[in-house]
């Protein structure tokens, strides 16, 4: 009795997603992307670039404790909430996209990536997909492609995916080059993202969409995109210092602080922080060069500190501000 309510239910469900369905769906968002998994942490990812504008906001789809969806070619965007709801109700990233596809007279110019939390993955490129057009199903991950120069690109970005030893992020960015340098969209560049998410949830939105990145218009998109990883990179060390200074970690706070202006040296708020948690833990006279090369490029931080000494995050007397102030 029990699995019979939960196939009703399931039923139900498929079709009020088949009723939202728009009756055409020809964005033409012709792009290469993955969609991968990493079987250490469990994270889920897709990345995605493109010759058209804003290529993440229709093409990349995420759910922690779920899976990834990658849809593309001529798009249809409803693919991507609705293959997560299949997903959640207990469907194969195979079954799910079987449903897709089958419910959808625009089946033929699709491409369509799913894969779940735990790993498996399914592909559909429709046989009037614009050439060169293919994709490739691998072990936790699934690249695809169409309108290409080349039809290498996808065997050049699964080799890319599988060769590189890093984050599951990096390892995407990596495909996303290894795309580009075999000859990439025929068209040209404009856009790419990338969206990593947990794979279990936590029920915090905003603390298992652990990557969400955009490049929405920009000449070199994966270059672009590149750079911006390494900035997140470096702000979730910043994260970390200034959740030590909230448990008043202040050697904790100084490492992950230095490691973040190490990897992001011209940003001045990194070495403000550092300076400040230098004189929390009583080495201002490190701090001081600190303090004088980001008060030459704003001289508002000088207005600022002695502001922190009211809310405690600077332990510091006048005369040690005043020392501060005076570089």
């Amino acid at each position: 009795m029990k699995k019979i309510y939960s196939l009703l239910i399931l039923f139900l469900i498929l079709v009020q997603l088949n009723a939202q369905t728009p009756n055409k769906e020809n964005t033409l968002v012709h792009t290469y992307s993955i969609v991968a998994r990493d079987t250490v942490t469990g994270e889920m990812g897709v990345a995605v670039q493109s010759h058209w504008f804003s290529v993440g906001s229709l093409v990349a789809w995420g759910e922690a404790g779920v899976g990834v969806v990658a849809t593309q070619s001529f798009i249809n965007p409803s693919f991507g909430p609705r293959g997560l709801a299949l997903l959640k109700q207990g469907l194969s990233p195979e079954q799910a996209i079987k449903y897709l596809i089958e419910s959808d007279e625009g089946r033929d110019v699709r491409q369509l990536a799913i894969l779940d939390f735990k790993g498996r993955v399914a592909a559909y490129t429709g046989k009037n997909c614009i050439p060169e057009a293919g994709h490739i199903v691998g072990n936790n991950f699934s690249v695809q492609a169409n309108l290409m120069l080349k039809n290498t690109v996808w065997q050049a970005m699964a080799k890319a995916f599988e060769n590189t030893k890093a984050p599951l992020a990096e390892r995407m960015i990596a495909a996303l080059e290894a795309a580009q340098n075999e000859g990439g969209d025929i068209r040209g560049k404009q856009s790419a993202a990338i969206l990593v998410v947990s794979g279990k949830s936590t029920g915090k939105v905003w603390a298992d969409r652990l990557i969400d990145l955009r490049v929405e218009d920009n000449p070199e998109p994966v270059k672009e995109l590149k750079r911006l990883l390494k900035i997140h990179r470096a702000y979730e060390h910043m994260n970390n210092g200034d959740h030590a200074v909230e448990t008043g970690n202040m050697e904790l706070a100084m490492k992950e602080y230095s490691a973040a202006e190490n990897m992001f040296p011209q940003n001045e708020e990194m070495k403000f922080w550092h300076a400040v948690t230098l004189v929390n833990i009583n080495k201002t006279d490190e701090a001081l060069p600190l303090f004088k090369k980001v008060f030459s490029k704003n001289k508002d931080w000088k207005t600022l500190l002695p502001r922190l000494t009211k809310v405690g995050l600077l332990n510091a007397d006048k005369e040690t501000i005043d020392k501060i102030l005076s570089q």
